[in-house]
């Protein structure tokens, strides 16, 4: 089961950090979260992984009316977005796929906001496979 959408973007892992945050922004996502996941596993389990970031994203007005429809919403939300380097001047963005959420809860009144957010989030995917 496809979990996720993801773009290549050729920029180095900061800049490709920058370019997300920006990209998410522009469609009204503010990050609430942020973990880096190289530093977390460095310090506790003295392992390398390179670069990788997970940016807990939300838009305020679909997570409103998202758990207004279903208050246990919470449990998915915010929406995590993975940056992580490949390559010196390269990256992958991995967002969390919110037409998911329709089918793990199943939930009618959550097919509306899941789907806008799917929408914005594929924006910000295509801004970001621009840089």
């Amino acid at each position: 089961m496809q979990f996720e959408r993801t773009v290549d973007v050729a920029l180095p892992f900061e800049d490709a950090v920058t370019r997300t945050r920006e990209a998410l922004a522009s469609q009204g996502f503010g990050i609430l979260t942020e973990i880096d996941m190289e530093a977390t596993l460095r310090a506790k389990r003295q392992v390398e992984i390179g670069p990788y970031v997970i940016l807990g994203a939300c838009n305020p007005a679909l997570a409103e009316g998202a758990v207004t429809a279903d208050p246990r919403i919470g449990v998915l939300l915010p929406c995590s977005v993975v940056v992580r380097a490949t390559g010196p001047d390269s990256c992958q963005v991995h967002v969390f796929d919110p037409a998911l959420i329709s089918t793990v809860t199943d939930v009618d009144g959550l097919t509306d906001y899941a789907d806008e957010a799917g929408a914005r989030i594929g924006r910000a995917l295509a801004e970001l496979a621009e840089a």
